[in-house]
């Protein structure tokens, strides 16, 4: 036979080739990638717009950048402006308040960049952290799908996640201990859907580390797990952990509050906001069980918090209430909805970025299960119309101001703040007004203008429009008035911003500084917090 009527040589394809994994498997990295690009690029660019339009405080950027920068220098996280305003003694430490030794793991950024940012470009690399988990979770879900549609539900839960409004808000209100969280919770829920129970245990202790009260998530978990090993064929392993998430969830958040918390400086008691059910959380446990009643009043007793509910759960068309994994969001809802602060009670602050592992999880894991009753085509518009909302929804709570140039300026006011804080020294002691307080935390001692005069050398304060914590700006024209009187020179005026310097050593009527005997306060919520929903 000649060369030109010999048959074609055989070529070996391997598996991955034949059944066209390697190419898809490179798309899906780049999909991972491009993803989770989008959601760091999102959500820092997100608090830089809020930074740069001086729109983030004190409370609570400035007292995290206190705090993560004391561990940045090896000691413990010391705020300032915390312990001042709210008269914790000295000693007090940011431990003290609530319980996250996981902020120290973002010291070394500040041996990068030293400044408050750092903590915006954190939060945004541990939110970004989050995609690929997702889109693995979306894989577990989705696993008896046909490969198209496995492949956007990947896509489209990592879209919906990256861009999910509550990252949003979260953002732009500043740096919590929810950064950890929101990573951490969806590495817990996905190596507990792969049975790498190893991780689901390390997950869990990182973020008892991270707040007192996930313990009561970890220990929800812990039921979810036991729920789904009811069946005895299941694994062993599985019963273990949720057993031992459920039992070691508990005790952390009760070793945490009752002994580690005041160890550090801290009231066991000062976050407890549920008078109506109870004086503290052991009685009011006893009426959950005893008195039901009780805690529908209490969960029903203004209009916000059912509208809250409304609003998690029906812009995920109600879907995470068919799956076992929204119970680990009941401690963290309850904890809002049964609260007497109004500030739990909207959708404009950061803790649903809580829940939205929990949440949408939860609506993955039942669109992959109606997958095979209803069919491809109608999971797949279901899928689609969750996005949709999703996303329509995320444009007015944060996304469209990104493209507005306007929003990333500040105002006028927010200008003379900016010019009155560059003529303030190095190193000084500082009384500042909130919104100009994290500018100051990276080169000064810095307290918060608040009801009593420190006796600071500078105090940078607005007369016009109302600042945390103050009920009124005429409040704060008092204040002016007093330490002009009493010692205080003006250096600045200009658009309501007055920077004073203390020249003399006459003392301020009111003056006080915490010492060791100094009780804790709360702050007194504004008449006008807890009217709407969408707003803080």
């Amino acid at each position: 036979m000649s060369p030109q009527t010999a048959p074609p040589q055989a070529t070996t394809v391997g598996p991955d080739v034949r059944e066209g994994r390697a190419p898809r498997r490179l798309s899906d990295t780049r999909r991972t990638l491009l993803l989770t690009g989008l959601c760091f690029a999102v959500t820092f660019g997100t608090g830089m717009r809020a930074w740069s339009s001086v729109g983030l405080g004190g409370f609570d950027l400035g007292i995290f950048d206190q705090g993560v920068r004391g561990y940045a220098h090896f000691g413990l996280p010391v705020s300032t402006l915390k312990y001042y305003h709210h008269d914790f003694p000295p000693g007090f430490s940011l431990l003290g308040d609530h319980f996250s030794p996981i902020l120290a793991l973002l010291a070394p950024l500040y041996w990068i960049w030293d400044d408050p940012r750092s903590l915006l470009l954190g939060q945004a690399l541990l939110f970004a952290a989050g995609v690929p988990l997702i889109r693995r979770i979306s894989d577990h879900a989705f696993a008896a799908a046909e490969p198209g549609l496995r492949r956007r539900a990947r896509d489209l839960a990592g879209l919906v996640f990256g861009l999910g409004w509550p990252l949003l808000v979260a953002s732009q209100v500043g740096f919590h201990e929810v950064g950890f969280a929101v990573p951490l919770t969806l590495l817990m829920l996905e190596r507990g859907t792969a049975r790498a129970y190893r991780t689901v245990v390390l997950a869990a202790v990182l973020l008892c580390c991270t707040k007192e009260d996930l313990g009561l998530m970890v220990a929800a978990y812990g039921v979810v797990l036991l729920w789904r090993a009811r069946d005895p064929i299941e694994d062993r392993a599985a019963r273990l952990t949720g057993g031992g998430l459920l039992l070691s969830g508990l005790a952390a958040t009760v070793v945490t509050v009752q002994w580690l918390i005041p160890a550090m400086g801290g009231e066991p008691g000062y976050y407890w906001h549920y008078d109506a059910i109870g004086p503290d959380a052991p009685t009011a446990a006893v009426h959950a069980v005893t008195d039901p009643v009780l805690l529908l009043r209490a969960a029903t007793d203004h209009a916000l918090k059912p509208l809250l509910l409304l609003w998690l759960f029906g812009t995920l068309f109600l879907l995470p209430l068919r799956s076992a994994t929204a119970l680990c969001a009941v401690p963290l809802l309850a904890e809002r909805i049964l609260s007497s602060n109004p500030n739990h009670w909207s959708v404009a602050r950061h803790y649903d970025a809580f829940l939205w592992p929990i949440l949408l999880t939860a609506t993955i894991e039942v669109l992959g299960r109606l997958h095979g009753p209803v069919g491809t085509r109608r999971v797949h518009w279901l899928g689609v119309g969750l996005a949709g909302v999703s996303l329509a929804t995320a444009v007015p709570l944060g996304l469209a101001e990104l493209a507005v140039p306007a929003q990333w300026s500040p105002g006028h006011r927010q200008v003379a703040l900016l010019k009155a804080a560059k003529l303030i020294p190095n190193g000084v002691w500082v009384e500042a007004d909130n919104p100009i307080a994290p500018r100051l935390t990276a080169r000064d001692h810095v307290v918060l203008v608040d009801q009593a005069p420190r006796g600071c050398e500078y105090v940078l304060l607005r007369s016009v429009g109302r600042s945390f914590p103050f009920s009124t700006d005429q409040q704060q024209r008092e204040r002016l008035r007093l330490l002009l009187a009493h010692g205080y020179q003006e250096v600045y005026a200009d658009d309501g911003a007055v920077l004073l310097h203390r020249v003399g050593h006459r003392p301020v009527p009111g003056e006080h500084v915490p010492g060791r005997g100094s009780k804790p306060i709360q702050d007194v919520v504004p008449p006008d917090v807890g009217h709407d929903l969408f707003r803080g």
